[in-house]
């Protein structure tokens, strides 16, 4: 389980033409992240193809415990790729209101926390089982966040807003 923050988020490093300020006025909580992370439908995860080029493909997950689990086949060419490099960015499908995840991925093995995400998608999801077992020929995945980024397009670059971990 990921620990939430034990820090306000501070400002990013940006060039001096975005206008980003060095008060801490118009910061945004982790609580809207949690909020942004909850509401968001779908996440885009961009992962990198052996060859060194990008991918990007929106997948359904859940946020809990401040962590976001999304799950693939593990033919998936996302699935092959975070096999060879599990680094990962994800972000929520609204750039007006948007959160970005960078970091890493691991392999949810724990059987209760495999449980929690699947009764969870399925009340995020209609038509999604209540329960089930762990399919071999798929993967469930943890984001484990490096660096969280967060901004209001509506109030930018005032809300542009980072958390380390």
């Amino acid at each position: 389980m990921q620990k939430p923050p034990a820090n306000p988020g501070t400002r990013p490093e940006m060039p001096d033409a975005y206008g980003i300020s060095g008060s801490a006025e118009g910061l945004l909580s982790w609580e809207w992240v949690r909020q942004q992370m909850t509401q968001s439908r779908n996440y885009w995860i961009s992962s990198t193809r052996p060859n060194g080029l990008p991918h990007a493909m929106p997948v359904w997950g859940v946020w809990l415990d401040d962590q976001l689990f999304f799950g693939t086949s593990r033919k998936s060419r996302k699935a092959l790729n975070l096999a060879a490099n599990p680094a990962v960015s994800c972000h929520t499908e609204s750039g007006d209101e948007a959160v970005i995840i960078e970091g890493v991925v691991e392999e949810v093995a724990d059987r209760e926390l495999f449980n929690r995400i699947t009764a969870a998608i399925s009340k995020k999801y209609p038509n999604m089982p209540e329960e089930a077992e762990p399919d071999p020929e798929n993967i469930t995945y943890a984001v484990r966040a490096r660096t969280v980024f967060a901004f209001r397009e509506r109030d930018f670059p005032q809300s542009a807003t980072r958390w380390r971990f």
